[in-house]
């Protein structure tokens, strides 16, 4: 029962902060893509701010309700 709610915590977290993560992991990317880019090797581009910050929303929702419908379906 800890676990859950600390899965739900986290969830909370996640879609509290999703922008300061979002713009730390698109950081880490473009260093990623302009070293591979640098030695020859091409990936896609990396998806935009705007994109990052929903999927890091909505990831931190979906972790929330999947927490809460755990703890429901556990009482």
């Amino acid at each position: 029962m800890v676990a859950d709610f600390a899965r739900l915590v986290l969830g909370l977290v996640v879609a509290l902060f999703h922008r300061p993560i979002a713009n730390f992991i698109l950081d880490r990317e473009h260093a990623l893509d302009g070293f591979f880019r640098r030695h020859g090797v091409h990936f896609p581009e990396p998806p935009s701010q705007a994109t990052l910050h929903n999927v890091y929303f909505f990831l931190g929702l979906f972790i929330s309700l999947f927490s809460i419908a755990h703890i429901w379906l556990n009482l």
